[in-house]
């Protein structure tokens, strides 16, 4: 059977949302499809598959629409941009209900820490494949931190950090030595976390409550934004239905902008995340003997946390440059997507993209 070929389809999985691009063969977006998120162990298996499917539809539908002058929607800002002709225009014609071959497909997905978890999340990438009619002469699925450590780093020695949705760090030394921290779940990790800074939100105000502290502004705050009248209603919302990892992920911004405004709780909330984020960097470092490097490394920081709230971000970097000082600071901010194009665009044999 006759089918389109795209060079790479590379796959962002995380604990928010999932993106999926398809890419040519210099690493330039050429289609994207966004879902929810396909975390298994937060949603459950058939949803995150849902999702899976969903993002990867989504891009086989961008790609499509294509125009004959051979532009194609950027998935980061929005405007048009123009790509080969090679690339844009394959054939036979792309629909959603027509086979797609990629030479390469790289799926960077949250969830897969353990050897289980690993045959769980292969199980669900086939079946998302077999299901939107994507063959690939390659499948890679790694844990969508490492796939953004390796692609963001070139195999360099670096040090990543992750506090989205949830956290984790994962760091690689200039011997191919690896190791990683933290990212356990909300039920028993993700410290640092969105998450993690929303629970800590709630506590203070049901704290303050109680008179265990002093007021703080995030009550006013978290009740508006719930709609809630009161820290009773506060409570029963934390233990319903209506409770979720995702909204409570969400609070963090309130707890930044409490923060700005000159709230003690919120200050002490913040400074610890980042306290808890350096904990996991400095176990890293120091498995893989990163605080002894004699060259600089990188230092990434990703995620809607350390990407949003600068106290986090800035408290955490200092931290760290206090037991490496060769730590570069990536100030990048480039979407974790990078990375996994990236990892693609080298197993493809064509270097990275910028």
């Amino acid at each position: 059977m006759n089918m389109a070929t795209i060079p790479l389809l590379a796959v962002d999985g995380g604990g928010t949302k999932c993106l999926a691009v398809l890419a040519d063969v210099e690493g330039r977006v050429l289609a994207s499809g966004r879902a929810g998120s396909c975390n298994y162990q937060g949603v459950g298996r058939e949803a995150a598959a849902l999702e899976l499917m969903r993002a990867i539809e989504e891009a086989k539908r961008q790609l499509a629409d294509l125009d004959i002058q051979g532009n194609t929607r950027s998935v980061f800002d929005g405007d048009a941009a123009p790509i080969s002709s090679e690339a844009a225009d394959p054939s036979p014609a792309v629909t959603v209900e027509s086979p797609l071959h990629v030479a390469c497909a790289v799926f960077g997905l949250a969830g897969l820490d353990t050897d289980y978890d690993r045959q769980v999340i292969e199980e669900l990438v086939h079946e998302a494949l077999r299901n939107t009619q994507v063959q690939a002469d390659r499948i890679i699925v790694e844990n969508d931190g490492v796939a953004a450590l390796l692609g963001a780093t070139g195999g360099a020695p670096g040090i990543l950090v992750i506090a989205g949705t949830g956290s984790i760090v994962y760091g690689i030394n200039a011997s191919g030595e690896s190791a990683r921290a933290g990212g356990w779940g909300h039920r028993v990790g993700d410290e640092g976390s969105g998450y993690w800074i929303g629970k800590q939100a709630i506590i203070a105000a049901l704290r303050g409550y109680d008179g265990r502290s002093g007021p703080t502004a995030l009550t006013g705050k978290l009740l508006h934004h719930l709609k809630l009248r009161t820290e009773e209603e506060l409570f029963n919302w934390a233990y319903s239905a209506a409770y979720s990892v995702e909204k409570t992920a969400g609070l963090s911004k309130l707890v930044s902008e409490a923060e700005q405004e000159g709230d003690a709780s919120a200050r002490m909330i913040l400074e610890a995340a980042a306290d808890e984020l350096f904990l996991g960097a400095r176990a890293v470092i120091d498995r893989i003997g990163l605080a002894a490097a004699e060259e600089p490394f990188a230092l990434i920081l990703q995620g809607g946390v350390l990407q949003n709230i600068p106290l986090v971000r800035s408290r955490l970097a200092e931290r760290i440059r206090s037991i490496s000082p060769l730590a570069n600071v990536d100030e990048a901010k480039k979407e974790p997507i990078y990375g996994v194009i990236a990892q693609g665009m080298r197993l493809l044999g064509k270097g990275s993209v910028s």
